[in-house]
């Protein structure tokens, strides 16, 4: 099991209101001149969100909702601190509840 950690918001705040793709695209450029494997990932509509344990955000987050999710956790705090106004949490997956953690709603 893999542990997963996320920011969470609003689709229009994280695609729209704040500068993410901005954050994404130069991380991306660091890790390729590193050679390192992505870790992160943008998520429109993400499953995760709908699963038991985070009953209680799916009913905070205005929808439609997007995640960052990442393996890393100072990337995931950093963003956190950046963007101010999301939710953040982990879960471990894949499990009963989250079979896959980069799932998203078509």
């Amino acid at each position: 099991m893999t542990t997963y950690h996320f920011v969470a918001a609003s689709k229009k705040f994280l695609t729209e209101e704040e500068p993410i793709e901005e954050i994404l695209k130069e991380r991306r450029r660091n890790y390729s001149e590193n050679n390192k494997e992505i870790d992160f990932w943008l998520i429109k509509k993400p499953l995760f969100l709908k699963s038991k344990i985070f009953s209680d955000l799916q009913n905070k987050i205005p929808k439609p909702q997007a995640a960052v999710i990442s393996t890393d956790k100072k990337f995931i705090l950093f963003l956190k601190l950046r963007l101010e106004f999301v939710a953040f949490g982990e879960f471990n997956a894949p499990n009963d509840d989250i079979q896959d953690p980069l799932a998203f709603e078509a």
